[in-house]
């Protein structure tokens, strides 16, 4: 085993990560929240909760359920705007040194846009899309299951934009490989993916005779997702020229080795934070020790190594 410490370090666009844990969107909140628990520089990067133009309040309660292996959300983008964000939340981001990425959301063209002129000027280093929000002005089709609307998204913001630009791809899609072509052929730097696949939890209750229920809709994540996931990855990285992030159900060292195994040059970690608070720098020691273990000196000679694999 080798004793000097292996190099995790990878960039993904003009982003420099230390590492390749990442904490997943609306899993972290704004980092602030996760301080006393772990030393936060220590992991590749967060990504905030999902920004919008103006403060949104969310969906009204109950908007979490927890299920057999996981978790329902239906949150509704609660959050407090770009112009907060910016204001209060960004320069503690930066005094601390944390490393992050932007998660935007829109409900046209136009506002993706402008949260990325805003971006821009406020020198974010990293911004995610979310393109599963609505398009009012399509009838409320989401962004990110029609690939001529997704190609004009991304480009939209690629002109306006200069640092990482990441695509949050969603798993509820019939044809994945064409909206991940979209999205590179638009000029992103990656994509992430899986976002949360749809799901539902129903409460029967037999009142005087008669079947009744209660119900919650919303994204469905945690371990019983990963198959999903691996499969997604493995099939979109036949096609990419571009890093993907993979995530989902990842909540030990062995989950982010299959995901790399696949095709992912690094991970987000989602419902796994809600279960331990520790659990990404956790990952990122692991990582490093299993690298150790078996004499590989970085994540880099990890990668290729199972790209030599496959080929042979």
């Amino acid at each position: 085993m080798v004793t000097v410490k292996p190099d995790l370090s990878l960039n993904i666009g003009k982003l420099k990560l230390k590492n390749p844990i990442i904490t997943a969107s609306g899993t972290f909140g704004y980092a602030d929240e996760y301080e006393e628990f772990m030393s936060i520089q220590n992991i590749g990067a967060i990504v905030t909760k999902g920004i919008t133009l103006d403060p949104r309040d969310g969906n009204p309660q109950p908007r979490i359920a927890e299920v057999k292996s996981g978790m329902l959300n239906s949150i509704g983008l609660e959050n407090v705007g770009i112009c907060s964000f910016i204001e209060h939340k960004l320069p503690i981001l930066k005094e601390r040194n944390i490393n992050f990425i932007l998660n935007i959301a829109g409900f046209s063209l136009e506002e993706y846009a402008q949260l990325a002129v805003i971006c821009e000027k406020s020198e974010i280093p990293a911004i995610e899309l979310n393109v599963s929000c609505p398009n009012v002005k399509a009838g409320c089709l989401e962004f990110g299951k029609d690939q001529e609307t997704l190609y004009r998204l991304v480009s939209s913001v690629r002109e306006v934009y200069s640092n990482t630009l990441i695509v949050k791809l969603s798993p509820n899609v019939s044809n994945p490989i064409e909206i991940a072509l979209a999205v590179q052929k638009a000029g992103a730097d990656a994509v992430s993916a899986i976002n949360t696949v749809k799901g539902m939890q129903v409460n029967p209750i037999i009142n005087n005779g008669k079947l009744e229920h209660s119900y919650i809709k919303g994204g469905y994540s945690g371990p019983a997702i990963k198959p999903i996931a691996l499969s997604y990855i493995h099939e979109i990285k036949q096609v990419l020229d571009i890093p993907i992030i993979g995530m989902g159900g990842i909540s030990n060292v062995d989950d982010v080795l299959e995901f790399i195994a696949v095709g992912s040059v690094a991970v987000q970690i989602g419902t796994a934070n809600f279960t331990n608070p520790c659990i990404s720098e956790q990952l990122a020691k692991d990582l490093e020790n299993v690298l150790m273990q078996h004499n590989i000196m970085s994540l880099q000679d990890l990668i290729e190594g199972n790209k030599n694999a496959n080929n042979r």
